[in-house]
């Protein structure tokens, strides 16, 4: 079956103005911030990749096991017929649930939903090469901002993988599920991929490896800025950190500068000094506990009905169902 047109909600104008402001916002507060969402270009993409395949990274390789023993149980509880996937493209954790929920004999269609048209693009392609019978359905969107413009398709099983919301802070995460909620159906249901809290020590190493990928992801992010706004960062005068917050259980990704410099940002007319030893948070990653997980879900009006995990609990899926 051909793939459909994707139905777009966010075109380069609009995403480019998008950037603008939350740069513009996050480098005139103290402290200063970058969203992590800017990570991802085709050179972001390919580094985390990179990361994903790193000894000391549990959180992909362990999503995948559990997906991969209960990527039936999964199809059989939600009676999916449409499948939608927040921003992982045509990755193995995603073939997973494909080849479960068409296995079963319910699913109708895919939806990957993605920021990014190419991406999109490759997606569907390589899915409906896979899935032939399958009608692929693109949707170009923010998920943070256009989750309630999903197409209502009955018995849809969103899919929202990798731990990302870990991403989102506390009222950026209620935020979100609040979305999440308003656009299930009666039928449908929401699978999470989570990373659970665990020794610090392991946290940190997953973040901050001695080979420099994940230092030259957090940096491409300076890249990405010098590219699309006219910025001028020397991604050599900044340091990649990684630290653990025990107050809030998550891992900040920072960059700090290496010197005191003053940064130009030529499409927003923004020029910023910033200081020796002067920090940038670029991502929170939050780890998760069980009763946190489903206390979140429950305030958004949704009612965690399993809960999956590997043999050292590491990572976690948790399937919920709108109440």
């Amino acid at each position: 079956m051909p793939t459909a047109d994707a139905e777009v909600h966010l075109d380069p104008t609009a995403l480019a103005a998008q950037m603008a402001e939350d740069v513009r916002d996050g480098l005139t507060h103290r402290p200063r911030t970058l969203p992590p969402k800017y990570f991802y270009d085709a050179r972001g993409s390919e580094l985390f990749e990179q990361i994903t395949r790193l000894a000391d990274y549990y959180p992909t390789r362990t999503e995948r096991a559990i997906l991969d023993a209960h990527a039936q149980e999964i199809a059989e509880e939600s009676g999916a017929e449409t499948l939608v996937e927040l921003g992982s493209g045509t990755s193995e954790k995603t073939r997973l649930l494909l080849r479960a929920l068409t296995g079963a004999g319910t699913l109708r269609r895919f939806v990957p939903f993605d920021v990014d048209p190419a991406v999109l693009e490759e997606a569907g392609a390589a899915v409906a090469q896979e899935f032939p019978d399958l009608a692929v359905q693109p949707v170009v969107g923010d998920f943070e901002r256009h989750l309630r413009e999903l197409p209502r398709h009955p018995r849809r099983l969103l899919a929202f993988l990798g731990s990302t919301i870990g991403n989102l802070d506390p009222a950026q995460r209620a935020a979100f599920l609040d979305d999440v909620r308003a656009s299930l159906v009666p039928g449908s249901a929401f699978l999470l991929g989570t990373d659970l809290v665990k020794s610090p020590d392991r946290l940190v190493a997953a973040y901050d490896d001695t080979e420099g990928v994940t230092a030259a992801f957090n940096k491409n992010v300076l890249r990405v800025l010098n590219r699309e706004l006219g910025a001028d960062f020397d991604l050599e005068a900044f340091a990649h950190r990684a630290v653990w917050d025990p107050e809030n259980e998550w891992i900040e990704m920072r960059l700090e500068s290496l010197t005191a410099q003053r940064v130009r940002v030529d499409a927003l007319a923004l020029e910023v000094e910033l200081a020796e030893g002067e920090q940038v948070r670029t991502e929170i990653s939050s780890k998760f506990r069980r009763q946190g997980i489903a206390d979140d879900l429950a305030a958004a009006g949704l009612r965690m009905t399993r809960w999956w995990t590997d043999p050292d609990e590491d990572f976690a899926l948790s399937l919920s169902v709108p109440v």
